[in-house]
C-alpha cells in the first residue's frame, strides 16, 4: 500500500497502477466527493474539466482555470473538489486519470481524514 497526501502523489500512484492507495488529509475528502459523483453529472462535468485542465496545463494553474470549469463545482461537490480534479489531471498530464479514478478504483475504507482505494 502506498500513502499519498496530494494530487501529484495520487497521480503517480495511479499511473504506477498501485493495487491499494491510502489517501490522507484534505485530499481524502475531495476524493470522496469525486468518487460520489453520479455518472450523468460526471459526464457533464468532464467536458468542462477537459477545457480547464488544458488551460491549467498552459501555465495558468488550477485556481485560474476554475472559471473554465463552469458549473462543474456544483456537479462534483464544490470548488475544492473541482480544483483537486484539475490538479490531479495536470499532475498526470491529462484528464484520463479522472476516469481511471472513477472506474479503476473503489473506496474500501474511509473516515474523516483517510480513504483507502483498491484497484478493481
Amino acid at each position: 500500500m502506498v500513502t499519498v497526501t496530494n494530487e501529484k502523489e495520487l497521480a503517480r500512484a495511479m499511473e504506477d497502477k498501485e493495487s491499494t492507495i491510502e489517501i490522507v488529509g484534505d485530499l481524502s475528502k475531495k476524493t470522496i466527493k469525486l468518487k460520489a459523483t453520479g455518472k450523468v453529472a460526471w459526464a457533464i462535468a468532464f467536458a468542462a474539466l477537459t477545457a480547464a485542465v488544458a488551460f491549467a496545463m498552459s501555465g495558468a494553474g488550477a485556481p485560474a482555470a476554475l472559471p473554465l470549469a463552469g458549473t462543474t463545482a456544483a456537479f462534483i461537490g464544490g470548488t475544492g473538489a473541482t480544483i483537486s480534479a484539475i490538479e490531479l489531471a495536470v499532475a498526470a498530464g491529462g484528464v484520463a486519470i479522472l476516469s481511471a479514478l472513477r472506474d479503476d478504483y473503489k473506496i474500501v475504507e474511509k473516515n474523516n481524514n483517510h480513504v483507502v482505494l483498491k484497484r478493481r
